[in-house]
């Protein structure tokens, strides 16, 4: 909104004084993290004292870990505090005519809705297990699927090719046509339609990824932040044709509105951090956990790096497999012997550390600090070949 004000009164003559820094991104990103983190810190107190005032708080079942029980009736659905701080940020300070804007802002209020939905049930229709896996999944989908048909059909993002990065290979580029069976037109069609459901799967598993690794104060929140700073990096990197040439990198013409974007992300995380660092005085319940993986999915998407994602992501990954494999053992073991054994202590992953009793605060720092290793390397490998 600022950007195109700006814009506005140039056309009409009026120049302001610093007006022209509008035109750096390198400037907007800055802004754009200090609005959102100024939000967040200013309405996340009011949100957090709301909550407490309607006893929005958190049900916990008696899992027998160290600590869990105080954090009983701790306000949840703090989420709102993220989505209002990205929005905001992102209204005032993002390009509004520019598609990564837009599919951004939609992924942010689309998965938060389902999430708020979800919590929704959970504390005020007091049903545990809140909204069905198959409804929630459906809806992710429905959002999967609008992001695919629009980076398919959009002139901004749409291109001839489906190249994208991957590491390791010459030029850093694979073309998705590769995995097409067929030759010719129709091998065309199938490619496009590897392509969308690639978009959809990654969608979903950052989506759910999240989700599961929001089970300790600051853990999904500061990890995500890191995942964030990476994603904007990359996309700043790509927007720019200069920098893209130098490192050899796809180019990306309008890559840099998602760095701008990423940067209000990362601003409001770092803002609700403040408030959800143990002890935590809100979480951030479905609401913020799905938007959260949603943007993330999104973003490594429009700058053609979600088959990064699982090296980026591997915080997420790792939590997501240990619940995979803890399931699947359960009931293959069950079904062999009578009685259901576990590969893990208790999964997701957070919590088998947690059942060795390593305080939880350590167990939050340790994955912060694998993932600032695996933010680091996904740069890296940029320029292996």
């Amino acid at each position: 909104m600022i950007y195109h004000l700006v814009e506005w009164l140039k056309e009409l003559g009026i120049d302001l004084p610093g007006s022209g820094l509008m035109g750096y991104l390198s400037f907007r990103a800055m802004l754009a993290a200090v609005i959102s983190m100024i939000i967040s810190f200013f309405v996340g107190k009011k949100i957090i004292g709301l909550l407490q005032k309607k006893q929005i708080g958190e049900t916990i079942r008696d899992l027998g870990l160290e600590g869990q029980m105080q954090k009983k009736g701790t306000p949840t659905m703090g989420g709102v505090i993220i989505i209002l701080s990205v929005i905001g940020s992102a209204l005032l300070v993002c390009r509004l005519d520019s598609i990564y804007t837009m599919l951004l802002i939609v992924t942010t209020l689309w998965c938060g809705a389902i999430g708020f939905t979800d919590d929704y049930i959970k504390v005020f229709k007091h049903k545990k297990e809140g909204m069905s896996e198959k409804g929630k999944l459906v809806l992710q989908f429905g959002l999967g699927l609008f992001i695919a048909l629009m980076c398919c059909i959009s002139p901004e993002i749409h291109s001839d090719n489906l190249i994208t990065t991957i590491p390791f290979v010459k030029a850093n580029e694979f073309d998705y046509s590769w995995l097409s069976p067929f030759k010719g037109q129709l091998g065309v069609y199938c490619s496009w339609g590897i392509y969308m459901l690639m978009i959809i799967f990654v969608i979903l598993a950052c989506s759910n990824g999240t989700n599961l690794t929001d089970g300790m104060d600051g853990l999904a929140a500061g990890t995500s932040a890191i995942v964030g700073v990476v994603i904007g990096v990359m996309a700043w990197l790509s927007g720019d044709a200069l920098d893209a040439s130098y490192l050899n990198i796809m180019h990306i013409p309008g890559a840099g509105e998602v760095a701008i974007f990423m940067s209000a992300f990362v601003g409001a995380l770092i803002g609700f951090l403040w408030y959800n660092t143990f002890p935590a005085q809100v979480f951030m319940g479905d609401t913020g956990s799905l938007t959260i993986g949603g943007v993330i999915g999104v973003s490594a998407i429009l700058i053609r790096k979600e088959l990064l994602l699982p090296l980026l992501c591997g915080i997420f990954l790792m939590e997501s497999l240990s619940v995979i494999i803890q399931r699947t053992h359960f009931k293959r073991t069950k079904k062999k012997y009578g009685e259901g054994r576990r590969v893990f202590l208790m999964a997701p992953l957070h919590h088998h550390y947690q059942k060795k009793n390593i305080p939880e605060p350590r167990i939050v720092t340790r994955f912060w600090i694998v993932g600032i290793l695996l933010g680091v390397a996904s740069l890296a490998i940029l320029k292996i070949r």
